[in-house]
């Protein structure tokens, strides 16, 4: 009995919603997520910490805003029409993420995740919970929380 409840815990079904920032595929756990919106104008806040590119106004409240892309490491693109911020919930705040584009939202079973590798690429390791191995292609899960701690600061300086 106890067998059957660790291979339940292993075969666990994750949602994720999936985004490309340039030719990698990344996912969020769907939880995490808010909502998804086209990218809209962003106001700028002088001396800006870290990839905080500034707010928007959503339906009447100021969001920060976050260039995923910068904050993993890649170089900045000029926007498309592709270009989406995802809005997650953080300690009872709304930060939007700007990335390149949103695919779809997947069910994958957790058991297909491996930890990341010690050398990576370009994206900061300590950002990556794990990679799943689908079946033409690899997805990068990143863990929001650590992602945020660095800019924890920067985005109560801009909500102040």
């Amino acid at each position: 009995m106890a067998e059957e409840k660790k291979e339940t815990i292993e075969n666990e079904l994750l949602q994720l919603v999936t985004f490309r920032i340039g030719n990698e595929e990344f996912g969020f756990n769907i939880f995490q997520v808010k909502e998804i919106n086209k990218m809209m104008n962003v106001t700028q806040i002088p001396n800006s910490i870290g990839a905080v590119k500034g707010v928007v106004n959503l339906r009447g409240s100021v969001i920060p805003i976050v260039s995923l892309r910068e904050k993993l490491g890649f170089s900045e693109l000029e926007y498309t029409t592709s270009t989406r911020i995802i809005v997650v919930e953080y300690k009872s705040n709304n930060i939007g993420f700007i990335v390149d584009e949103v695919n779809e939202v997947l069910r994958i079973e957790s058991s297909i995740i491996e930890s990341a590798p010690e050398m990576t690429t370009n994206i900061e390791s300590a950002f990556i919970s794990g990679i799943a191995k689908l079946e033409s292609r690899l997805l990068i899960l990143l863990d929001l929380d650590r992602i945020l701690i660095q800019e924890e600061e920067g985005l109560e300086a801009v909500e102040a």
